[in-house]
């Protein structure tokens, strides 16, 4: 914990930079482990998906695992087993599809604001942390000039200590911004990067279903 000085503000914005310390490295570490562990999920349910012999078997496949393509599936699914009464016809066609597809982009969108949560706390700690950190500064260094004229010197041993503790405000300003910006670009990417993978996923799931035949809880002839 930084060292308190003898202004009440500077006190209060180091404690508050302190704050923002914990909570952007704490971010840090949720977001890294959310998205190793988000990727190594879907790595997995896409290679066994893929490898299934029909869609009853993918299907259960996708009731199997977790993460967010795995869920971007079972809505698929859930939304096939849910429209098996329409009838059959070139005219529903277009309403299953377009039903479907709804489905699909709302369930992406829902992964997308799970992915995101924290950036924005990320992105408002790096853009206010370096001014958290100049206000602690300016004060400090007011406080200090007033205390140097009450004491009616101006040695270097006067000046330095006040103006120097003043100034550690701004620094850990700026180390409390840097890796909280680079984690927020970071992140942007990975949600990108993401985003886009499931988006792929959910278009080929939708003209798989489209094409192959399927019915719910009725495995294929010869089938598991």
């Amino acid at each position: 914990m930084p060292y308190l000085t003898q202004s009440f503000a500077v006190n209060v914005a180091l404690v508050l930079l302190l704050l923002f310390s914990v909570i952007t490295w704490t971010l840090i570490v949720s977001k890294f482990w959310q998205s190793f562990s988000n990727r190594r999920l879907n790595q997995r349910f896409k290679q066994q998906f893929w490898a299934a012999q029909n869609l009853y078997e993918g299907e259960q496949v996708a009731r199997q695992h977790t993460g967010y393509m795995a869920r971007l599936a079972q809505s698929g699914f859930s939304a096939l087993a849910q429209m098996q009464d329409i009838t059959l016809s070139l005219d529903s066609f277009g309403d299953r599809k377009d039903i479907l597809e709804r489905t699909l982009r709302s369930q992406l969108q829902k992964a997308q604001q799970r992915m995101e949560y924290g950036l924005m706390a990320l992105a408002s700690i790096g853009s206010t942390a370096p001014f958290v950190g100049l206000f602690g500064t300016v004060w400090g260094i007011m406080h200090a000039l007033k205390e140097i004229s009450l004491s009616n010197s101006a040695s270097l041993d006067i000046v330095a200590g006040p103006v120097g503790e003043a100034l550690v405000a701004t620094a850990l300003g700026i180390a409390t911004a840097i890796p909280a910006v680079l984690a927020y670009n970071y992140g942007v990417r990975r949600v990108r990067v993401a985003v886009n993978e499931l988006d792929e996923f959910g278009t080929d799931f939708l003209h798989l279903v489209m094409k192959a035949p399927y019915r719910a809880d009725t495995p294929p002839a010869g089938g598991k």
